[in-house]
Formats: C-alpha cells, sequence, structure tokens
C-alpha cells in the first residue's frame, strides 16, 4: 500500500507541475476602431474610421467602412468584428427591402431601430460581436436620433453615442462639448457646423492616442433631405 501510495504521490506531482493546456481559439475577435453618433435639431452625424486590425500592431487594411446606409434617413455604424458586421448589414437590408415592398414605403428610423434590437437579441447565446450605432432622422417632424446598442440589443436613445477601441478617450469630450455636464451654465443646442467640428475633433483625439482608430474617416450627415455620405483623413504618421 505504502508503494501505491508513493506512486499516486507521484503522479500527482507530476500533473501539478505540468504546464496547463489551455485552448486559445475563439470564434471572436475584435477588430478595432471607433465609431461616433451625435443628434441635434435637424440633423444626426454619425460615423467611423477606416482602420481595420488584427489585434496587436497587425493592421489588416486601411480602407474599410464601418458605416452603412439602411434608408435615405437611417444610417447604422458598427465597431467589432468585420465578419460579424457584414452579415449583421446584410440582414438589415432583407427586412429593409422587405418591408418597402410589403408597405411601398422605406422603413422609418425607428422601425430600423427594432428590427435590429429583435435580430441582435435573438442570438444572444451566440452574440453576433458588433457594437452598434443607429441615426436617423424623421422627415416628418426632423428631429434627429441616436440609438446606442449592445452586443444583444439593449438600446437608448440619446444625445450622442460611442463605441470602439476609442470610446474611453472620447466619452469625456462628447460630455463635456455636446451635453455640456461641467460646464451647465452653456448648455445650449449645437448647430450642424459646430457639431461637426466636435465630430471631427473627437476622431483627431482618438487617432492620436488609439492605435486601432485612424487613417481616414467614413461619416454620414442625415437631414430632412436625406444622407450624404462624407470623408477626411486622420494624421497619417
Amino acid at each position: 500500500m505504502s508503494i501505491q501510495l508513493k506512486d499516486l504521490q507521484s503522479q500527482e506531482a507530476i500533473v501539478a507541475n505540468t504546464p496547463r493546456q489551455v485552448s486559445q481559439w475563439s470564434p471572436y475577435q475584435d477588430n478595432g476602431g471607433t465609431v461616433i453618433g451625435l443628434r441635434g435639431k435637424g440633423y444626426a452625424i454619425i460615423g467611423g474610421d477606416t482602420r481595420l486590425s488584427d489585434g496587436g500592431y497587425a493592421i489588416q487594411t486601411r480602407q474599410t467602412t464601418k458605416v452603412h446606409q439602411i434608408t435615405d434617413h437611417c444610417v447604422i455604424a458598427s465597431a467589432g468584428q468585420q465578419s460579424e458586421r457584414c452579415f449583421l448589414w446584410k440582414q438589415l437590408d432583407n427586412h429593409a427591402e422587405q418591408y418597402e415592398f410589403k408597405n411601398e414605403k422605406p422603413i422609418p428610423p425607428h422601425a430600423v431601430v427594432q428590427v435590429l434590437s429583435t435580430t441582435l437579441y435573438q442570438r444572444r447565446f451566440f452574440p453576433i460581436y458588433t457594437f452598434n450605432v443607429v441615426a436617423g432622422v424623421d422627415k416628418e417632424t426632423g428631429q434627429g436620433y441616436i440609438w446606442g446598442y449592445d452586443a444583444i440589443g439593449s438600446f437608448e436613445s440619446s444625445p450622442y453615442c460611442v463605441t470602439g477601441s476609442g470610446s474611453a478617450l472620447i466619452t469625456s469630450i462628447l460630455d463635456n462639448q455636446i451635453e455640456f455636464k461641467t460646464q451647465p451654465q452653456n448648455k445650449r443646442d449645437l448647430s450642424l457646423d459646430e457639431a461637426l467640428t466636435v465630430f471631427k475633433d473627437s476622431f483627431i483625439c482618438a487617432g492620436e492616442r488609439d492605435i486601432y482608430t485612424g487613417d481616414s474617416v467614413d461619416y454620414a450627415i442625415i437631414t430632412p433631405e436625406g444622407a450624404t455620405l462624407h470623408s477626411f483623413k486622420l494624421k497619417i504618421d
């Protein structure tokens, strides 16, 4: 019995000193980047940078867009995994086409918001690995809207939303310049030009400090007349 006990103890010691083998494979990969949405009276602005990273310092491409136009008055921007982003956009396009076919009019922004929430929630046990911001303008009232989502479809409407790898750098800027949280005495509604300046400055700030945000920014300006797509370059060095 003593021999067996000694053998057992030696085997336990070998197991304890053997490096544990842990699988490193994951179906998810965060390809980095930042998306921002702002709203105001008569407009909404939404955009994202064009850098696609592959973890660490590897850059796969500098020219991929994170912005997708669903209708003339509704645009989505998505951070997270590139393949999941493309899959989700196709799902939303299919829903928009079906809605227009059945109702003979484009799907309104508020309906897109609910469709996106339902689509994400249906995959809550194996989530679509994207973090989305939706911008829209009600063409009847002219009111702009911004909705921010998590990966399983929870959402809320707010004056601004930022998600992605640069969100920690930008949130405080928007708190100060859009909501005036640290200067309540100066709180007011920003014009489209003022909001666009804050929007661009926020990306410039993130591009200086976040290695996953950079190269250029694709963005959309939505008004009651429709959405127009634009871009601008970030610092290259």
